[in-house]
């Protein structure tokens, strides 16, 4: 996007109802695949007041006791005691889980698509990781706010929250950070006289421990808002306070708005699923079409047919940043990318990832160990190529 504008993106911690959900999925899908390489897991999750329930569609040699791993997820978020209104210890666990169908894996077991969609990957680069500022600065506020609390720095923070950064753009360029918002589930300790709001110098110290720290100060200046906690208070949070569901944070998850997005979610899939596997092979193509300096964005959609190992499209656009004719690009990403589902789990080793690390603070832009799909190390081969 060219021109001036302001933009947002979100992001939540690992405490809030949907994330929740999405990591009991993938601890599900961790603990399958750790017995069962070629284990098929298509695992949901929903959370509310004092109840869990795990369904989906689960075919593997293996077992896994679902009551004792959603506990101890629940235990490492930090829902261990009855004054956030959820409990690892005592919620209620209903284990609705079935065999996947028959009909589907004639198609997958001959290294077919799990399932015909479209996949999108995107890369910029206006920051380091590069991807768009704003998701970028959300996730890491979002960890800080996670961070702060189990730390005991700010010890009055519950496990649910959320960030919020709108960024202004000069020429389509990032030049400044108009608003952060931080909304942060907390204990009745930080309220002010009559209960209904928290005292101004909690917000403060939340602005000094959080946002300060990630935010880099340039990019703040005395227009800056600050919103924390708007409406005041936010006692009640979690799966008390809302329903959770796997897959509920698409945009969470992968671009912060600034790209598309494809037809799926990812967590609770095992990687015989496009709608996972093929959108991290979109991010670490495009990933490495900027970082090679041959474009400054690039967006990449793919799709695919149930059954078929090949995508039915392969489509690229650069918002008019590319370097070399958009032809070119294409024709490099066919040669050095493989995009079958089992080459794609072959190229980013998927089946040895850990993916209860992905399932809270976004997908992409992490170096975290075991994200093989933010790797550039592509990028000098189709640098010299180029």
């Amino acid at each position: 996007m060219a021109g001036d504008f302001l933009f947002s993106s979100e992001s939540v911690t690992e405490g809030h109802p949907d994330k929740i959900c999405d990591q009991i999925s993938d601890a599900v899908l961790d603990a399958v695949l750790r017995q069962d390489l070629a284990g098929r897991v298509a695992c949901e999750t929903f959370v509310t007041t004092g109840l869990v329930i795990v369904g989906g569609e689960i075919t593997t040699k293996g077992y896994v006791e679902i009551p004792n791993l959603v506990r101890e997820i629940i235990r490492k978020i930090g829902y261990t005691n009855s004054e956030y209104g959820f409990d690892a210890k005592s919620c209620a666990i209903l284990n609705a889980i079935g065999p996947q169908s028959p009909d589907i894996a004639q198609g997958v077991d001959t290294g077919g698509a799990g399932d015909q969609g479209l996949m999108v990957g995107y890369a910029s680069n206006e920051t380091p990781e590069l991807m768009p500022l704003p998701i970028s600065l959300a996730h890491k506020l979002s960890r800080r706010l996670a961070m702060v609390r189990k730390e005991g720095i700010l010890d009055y923070l519950g496990p649910d929250g959320k960030s919020q950064v709108t960024v202004e753009y000069r020429d389509g360029k990032p030049a400044r950070v108009d608003t952060v918002l931080i909304a942060a589930q907390h204990t009745e300790k930080i309220l002010g006289p009559g209960g209904k709001q928290i005292t101004a110098a909690a917000r403060q110290e939340i602005i000094d421990n959080v946002v300060k720290p990630i935010v880099p100060a340039e990019m703040l200046d005395e227009n800056t808002k600050y919103l924390v906690n708007p409406t005041g208070i936010f006692i009640i949070g979690g799966p008390q306070s809302d329903t959770g569901m796997t897959g509920r944070k698409i945009i969470v998850d992968t671009y912060g708005g600034m790209a598309a997005h494809g037809g799926g979610a990812f967590s609770g899939k095992d990687p015989t699923k496009v709608d996972r596997s093929a959108a991290y092979m979109a991010r670490y193509i495009a990933k490495n079409v900027v970082a090679a300096g041959l474009a400054e964005k690039c967006t990449l959609q793919l799709a695919y047919a149930i059954g078929v190992p090949e995508p039915v499209s392969v489509m690229m656009w650069f918002d008019k940043t590319h370097k070399i004719p958009e032809d070119r690009i294409r024709e490099l990403v066919l040669k050095h990318f493989p995009m079958t589902p089992q080459a794609i789990i072959e190229t980013l080793d998927l089946r040895n990832c850990k993916y209860v690390n992905t399932a809270a603070y976004g997908h992409f832009g992490r170096e975290d160990e075991g994200f093989t799909w933010e790797y550039t190390d592509r990028a000098a081969d189709l640098k010299r190529e180029a």
